[in-house]
C-alpha cells in the first residue's frame, strides 16, 4: 500500500464530512452536491479532455470524485459509510 493511500482516505472522508455539514446547515443540499460532482466527474472522463492522458489516468483522477458521489448518496440515505465501503462499491461499479 502507497504511503499516501491513509492521507488521502482521511482528505476523502474529511471532505464528505464538510460536504453532510453544509448540507445540515441548509447551505446546500444533497442533490446540489451530487450533481457537481457527477459534473466533474464527466469532465475527467471525458474523451476531450486537454490533459491528453490514459483512460487508467482518468479513472484514478475520477476515483476521489466518485468515492465522494457514494458518500454523499450514504448520507442522503441515511447510511453509515467508511473508506474501505465506499471504495469497495467504486470497484464495483467502475
Amino acid at each position: 500500500m502507497n504511503t499516501a493511500n491513509p492521507q488521502l482516505e482521511g482528505l476523502y472522508l474529511a471532505v464528505a464530512a464538510i460536504n453532510r455539514l453544509l448540507v445540515n446547515k441548509g447551505v446546500t443540499t444533497n442533490e446540489e452536491i451530487q450533481e457537481a460532482l457527477q459534473v466533474v466527474e464527466k469532465k475527467v472522463l471525458a474523451d476531450d479532455n486537454p490533459l491528453h492522458v490514459s483512460p487508467s489516468h482518468q479513472k484514478a483522477v475520477a476515483f476521489p470524485i466518485r468515492v465522494l458521489l457514494l458518500a454523499n448518496e450514504a448520507h442522503q440515505h441515511g447510511t453509515p459509510f467508511c473508506f474501505e465501503d465506499l471504495a469497495r462499491e467504486v470497484g464495483r461499479r467502475t
